[in-house]
């Protein structure tokens, strides 16, 4: 009999515990959740106080059955999830599942993959906490209520097979208010001046700006021509002293930021790294919304400041939560080990382990020390002044390791340089001036790791939630991460050198983005339709305020079923009403004007694959009568901002651009996006080309190119089966036949040179075993 059963959730994890447990324990996962609601059905018994009905997956049965046979060998079951309240839900599943008894299981956590830490969790055991279980269910309780009540409403109101969810619809809706803000804004137009002085040893020259923005041509002109003959002095010298301190150690949110402004990475993909991290021993966990660092980790964290950068440069600082319910109040995300400068791993582990460790060692080290100094300049007898200033880095102290980034447009660190001496009351030469038109800035669109510190302020979400928030909303479409394209715009620049002024006009790109958030057309659709019907679920306290509940059944303090009932009761009879009600239009559609052609109004709307233009109504009352014509909106266009000359455009695709070889080569635009057809065959138009203007020569330099791709990849057919054909693809030589594919083995070294035979056989035995293919896949996918 096996002494000891230690379940955990990730194969990673359980190779790494093993290697510092003895032989007396035998590791297993779970693979995660082993039993979850199930996926097409609603399965929550509303009549019975929202019973979750919970159903093992197929494809988690036969590990089940294994964790069953080990357990019942075991003499002691350790559950060692993670200690978060998916964590605690996985164990008591498995508690219940495997049919665990209290006196032989025991539930363990710990916060770091070190030998201590899963010695002093063996050490000290505890039973799993079932106000957490209930929490995880609350969540899971009322997200699959708002997903199953909302989303069949949005299928007869917008679009089939549309769905929502309660976190996922708020960010939704900041993108698209936030999309909404950078359209309707208006820019304003001021002139920054900025003069070079000569100081009075005739080489030096102090740059300083001006202390005010000034409003028009006219004033910067008048201003400038006042100070032709005006003199300059040092009105003000002031220099104090400046103090900057370190950023916290990193939380979750506070990691996915740094990750994204730093290194470049998406949120999603830094909770990947750092799962590797972490399942490795590398890191603690790395879900948390903690800033409190262990007494251990101070001190090896002071020991490495003294050894690399002396005592000077360390100082001791305890940090603390400050946000209520904080729901993994264990520790911050450190190295388990500060002394570990390198680790071994991917480029990426490296990268992020080492931005970890940086900031780790950086929170524990003493200010920096600036000086800054202040000079102000006078103009004669004006009001205004010119404003120079600079600043020394007396001591470096923690910018010696590490400097926290911005995301924000407009809030990038203004580089202050060393200024030169001078002395008060000191006369200036002016050597030039220049007056630049300068335009106040759009709201910033949404990035990931803004996305998340906005959540986050607002009280929406956790740790364990921001990541995957945001790839829902990317996956169901709603929202893109794409680049938008600038405009142009003229700027006017003034200047007065050698005593005369001079006026120049200049052209500059605005707008233009790379990588932000943007709303779809159906997002912002889906986002006015729950706005108008179920304001409180898109409500931002209305949503934190629910996270608190959750927190309130996490302590204890509420019985999660009732914070259920008190959703459920406002909830339903919202949906109730919402799906009697009939309008006139479908959700979304906007009339745009008349077709000048044939009269009939032109509308845009959200069709069965997306944004559409339509010209006429359909009419129910005569069969007869002509259906209505539509039109696909191309890339970059929007139901909210396309006008009617724009949409009757669309109508003139599909567009015959010519003849070549003897066939008509003929633009359009279909579901996934513009496209040439040409012989029967599609060819994919670049986004640099539009479909409406594209040439002929460049439609016969598509053609060729596919062409030419396509007999790269074509190795082989056979004329007595013209259904089979051996295919160079992404992967390698493979047979493709009657719709499916067909790998070649490795073993053959020329795939060109096989026979008919030959291929059906490699059929044949790919055909005899396509269950057990499935079962391995299946089983590494979990």
């Amino acid at each position: 009999m096996q002494k000891n059963l230690v379940i955990v959730e990730s194969p990673a994890k359980a190779k790494t515990i093993e290697k510092f447990l003895g032989k007396d324990y035998k590791v297993m996962s779970s693979y995660g959740h082993i039993r979850d609601l199930k996926t097409k059905e609603f399965s929550i018994d509303i009549e019975h106080n929202y019973t979750p009905q919970y159903v093992i997956p197929a494809d988690k049965k036969k590990l089940v059955a294994e964790l069953k046979t080990e357990a019942k060998s075991a003499s002691q079951v350790w559950l060692a999830s993670d200690e978060d309240r998916e964590g605690e839900a996985i164990s008591w599943h498995l508690y219940e599942v495997l049919g665990l008894k209290p006196q032989n299981t025991k539930r363990i956590v710990f916060h770091e993959i070190t030998k201590n830490a899963i010695l002093h969790a063996i050490e000290t055991p505890r039973d799993i906490n079932i106000d957490l279980v209930n929490a995880q269910q609350a969540r899971r309780v009322l997200d699959r209520i708002v997903g199953f009540e909302l989303s069949p409403i949005l299928w007869r109101k917008v679009k089939p097979a549309l769905s929502a969810g309660r976190v996922q619809s708020v960010a939704v809706r900041l993108i698209v208010e936030r999309e909404r803000e950078i359209n309707d804004f208006v820019s304003e137009a001021a002139f920054r001046v900025i003069a070079n002085f000569i100081l009075p040893d005739g080489t030096t020259i102090l740059k300083a700006e001006l202390n005010k923005r000034l409003k028009d041509r006219e004033e910067v002109k008048a201003f400038l021509e006042s100070c032709k003959s005006t003199s300059f002095s040092i009105d003000d010298i002031t220099t104090k002293p400046v103090k900057k301190s370190p950023a916290p150690p990193f939380t979750t949110s506070t990691l996915q930021q740094e990750a994204a402004r730093k290194l470049g990475y998406s949120v999603s993909q830094t909770m990947m790294i750092a799962q590797r991290l972490y399942e490795s021993g590398l890191i603690t966990y790395m879900r948390t919304d903690s800033v409190n660092l262990s007494d251990l980790a101070l001190g090896t964290t002071k020991e490495a400041i003294f050894d690399t950068y002396g005592e000077k440069y360390y100082k001791f600082r305890q940090y603390h939560t400050k946000s209520k319910g904080a729901q993994e109040a264990h520790e911050a995300i450190r190295p388990t080990y500060i002394s570990n400068e390198d680790i071994s791993g991917t480029a990426q582990e490296k990268k992020l382990y080492e931005l970890i460790r940086k900031r780790t060692i950086a929170c524990q080290m003493a200010d920096a020390e600036l000086e800054r100094t202040t000079i102000s300049i006078g103009i004669g007898d004006k009001k205004e002044k010119f404003v120079a200033v600079g600043e020394v880095i007396a001591f470096d102290g923690f910018l010696q390791v590490y400097r926290e980034s911005s995301d924000d447009e407009g809030e990038k660190e203004q580089e202050n340089g060393l200024l030169p001496p001078v002395s008060l009351h000191e006369s200036l030469v002016l050597k030039d001036m220049v007056a630049t038109e300068r335009f106040t800035q759009r709201p910033p669109r949404y990035t990931e790791a803004s996305l998340v510190r906005r959540l986050e302020e607002l009280g929406i979400g956790r740790p364990s939630t921001y990541a995957p928030t945001i790839q829902t909303i990317l996956n169901r479409e709603y929202v893109v991460k794409g680049d938008k394209e600038g405009t142009q715009r003229s700027y006017c620049v003034i200047s007065l050198s050698d005593n005369k002024i001079k006026e120049v006009d200049k052209v500059e790109t605005v707008g233009s983005d790379r990588n932000k958030l943007m709303p779809t057309d159906i997002g912002a659709v889906v986002n006015d339709f729950l706005m108008e019907y179920f304001p409180s679920v898109l409500d931002y306290n209305f949503t934190a305020s629910v996270e608190k509940e959750f927190d309130a059944v996490a302590d204890g303090e509420l019985d999660w079923t009732k914070a259920i009932d008190k959703f459920y009761k406002m909830f339903h009879p919202i949906v109730e009403s919402t799906s009697a009600v009939r309008t006139e239009h479908k959700v979304g559609e906007r009339e745009l004007g008349i077709d000048p052609k044939s009269g009939k109004p032109v509308f845009v709307k959200i069709g069965r694959y997306g944004p559409v233009v339509q010209i006429g109504q359909a009419r129910t009352d005569d069969k007869n009568a002509p259906k209505p014509q539509f039109a696909t909106l191309m890339k970059g266009q929007s139901i909210e901002t396309i006008t009617l000359e724009e949409a009757l455009k669309l109508f003139d695709l599909p567009r015959k651009i010519g003849e070549y070889e003897g066939a008509e080569v003929v633009a359009a635009v279909g579901r996934f996006g513009p496209f040439i057809r040409f012989k029967g065959k599609f060819v994919s138009i670049p986004k640099n080309l539009n479909p409406l203007t594209i040439t002929m020569d460049e439609s016969i330099e598509l053609i060729e190119a596919k062409r030419s791709k396509d007999e790269q990849r074509f190795m082989k057919k056979f004329d007595e089966e013209p259904d089979l054909e051996i295919l160079n693809g992404r992967y390698g030589p493979y047979i493709a036949y009657k719709g499916s594919n067909y790998r070649i083995p490795k073993s053959v070294e020329h795939p060109e040179e096989l026979t008919l035979e030959e291929c059906q056989k490699i059929i044949a035995e790919a055909a005899e075993k396509p269950a057990a293919t499935k079962r391995r896949t299946a089983k590494k996918k979990s």
